[in-house]
C-alpha cells in the first residue's frame, strides 16, 4: 500500500498534468513566493519544493508539445516548395 506522501504526490502529479501552461506558470510563481517568504516547517518547504519541481516538469512537457506542433506545421508548410517559409519567426 502506498504511503500518504506517495498518494499526495500522485494526486499532485495528476493535477499538474491537467493545468494549462499559464496555470502551471502562475502556480509555480506562487510556490516560489511562499518558499521565499519563509516561516514554513522543513516538511512544508520540502513539499512545496517538490510541487514546484512537478510544475516545472509539466511546463516543460507542455512546451515540448507546443514545439512539436510548430515543427509539424512548419514542415507541412515547407512541403509546398516555398523556401521563404522556412525562415524562423
Amino acid at each position: 500500500m502506498a504511503s500518504k506522501a506517495e498518494q499526495n504526490e500522485a494526486q499532485d502529479d495528476t493535477r499538474s498534468e491537467a493545468l494549462s501552461y499559464e496555470q502551471a506558470r502562475d502556480e509555480l510563481a506562487s510556490v516560489v513566493k511562499r518558499l521565499e517568504a519563509g516561516g514554513l516547517t522543513l516538511e512544508q518547504s520540502l513539499e512545496l519544493w517538490e510541487r514546484g519541481e512537478r510544475l516545472a516538469e509539466a511546463r516543460g512537457r507542455l512546451l515540448e508539445g507546443a514545439r512539436a506542433r510548430l515543427s509539424a506545421a512548419t514542415a507541412e508548410r515547407s512541403g509546398n516548395g516555398d523556401d521563404e517559409d522556412d525562415r524562423p519567426f
